[in-house]
Formats: structure tokens, C-alpha cells, sequence
């Protein structure tokens, strides 16, 4: 390997399938308040998991923000928003997933557990990413973002 030489797969490389983290960051605190890993992307799993962050919240008022996936404006989202009046979402611009702290936080975690990470299977990834949760965020803080140059003061 060198930095003109591309990482390539071998040859023998198989690909044992994917996994979809879903968090939510507590961006006061830094804390996770809930997250769930499931085999999809869809709106059953999104709806099943904001259920979740209501649970893991009794009674406040939730604001969730969320990428424009399509998944995140479904109509079975919509419905359990009708149902959570509590509940609300709101949406990054598109291409601008830099403002969502918890995509960073994803970066974080993941970078360094995923770079040349080697799983036996789809069920491994989980279980590592947990361990990594756990052993790399012991004592959260809240998230902040420093402005950038171009930000006025």
C-alpha cells in the first residue's frame, strides 16, 4: 500500500451483509438516549425505533432531527406522529448532513471500528459497534461545534 496505490479487496472478499444503526443523541448532554440496530432502512424500522426515543422520554416534548431520507417522511411515520403529538421532526438541509450532530458522533464511533474491520457476518457488526459505544462514550458531554471561518461571530 502506498498513497498512490488504491485499497483493493482480495479476491476471496464476501460481503456478509449490512446493518442500520438508528440513535438518538442527546445533543444538552451527549448522551445516547436510545439506539437500535436493525437489517433495514425502512419506515417500519424508523417508526419502530421513534417509538423507542418516546419511550426512553416519557412526557416531554420531543424534537427529532433527521436527514430527508424518504424513509423519515413515510406515511406510517406520519401516522405515529398523529399519534405522538408530543413528537415532531425536522429536517436537515439536503446534502447537509454535517448539521446533524449525531452523524458525527456516528463518524466517531464508526471510523475506527469499521476501517479494515473484518465481520463473520452481519450479526458480528452489531455486537462490535455496541462494545465500541460503550467503551468509547463512558462519560458524554454535550455536543458543540465550534464556528467555522466563514460563520460571523
Amino acid at each position: 500500500m502506498s498513497p498512490t496505490h488504491p485499497l483493493q479487496q482480495t479476491p476471496d472478499y464476501k460481503r456478509n451483509g449490512t446493518t442500520t444503526l438508528f440513535a438518538a443523541l442527546e445533543v444538552l448532554t451527549g448522551k445516547l438516549s436510545a439506539n437500535a440496530f436493525y437489517p433495514k432502512h425502512t419506515n417500519i424500522e424508523f417508526a419502530d425505533f421513534l417509538g423507542r426515543v418516546a419511550d426512553a422520554h416519557p412526557g416531554v416534548e420531543l424534537h427529532v432531527i433527521c436527514d430527508n431520507y424518504a424513509t423519515h417522511k413515510h406515511q406510517n411515520v406520519k401516522h405515529w406522529l398523529a399519534e405522538t403529538p408530543r413528537a415532531s421532526l425536522h429536517f436537515t438541509p439536503t446534502s447537509c448532513s454535517w448539521l446533524n450532530m449525531v452523524e458525527s458522533f456516528f463518524g466517531m464511533i464508526t471510523r475506527p471500528c469499521l476501517k479494515r474491520g473484518a465481520f463473520s457476518s452481519a450479526k458480528a457488526l452489531p455486537a462490535t459497534l455496541e462494545r465500541r459505544l460503550a467503551d468509547s462514550h463512558p462519560d458524554p458531554n454535550p455536543i458543540t461545534r465550534a464556528p467555522s471561518a466563514t460563520q460571523p461571530p
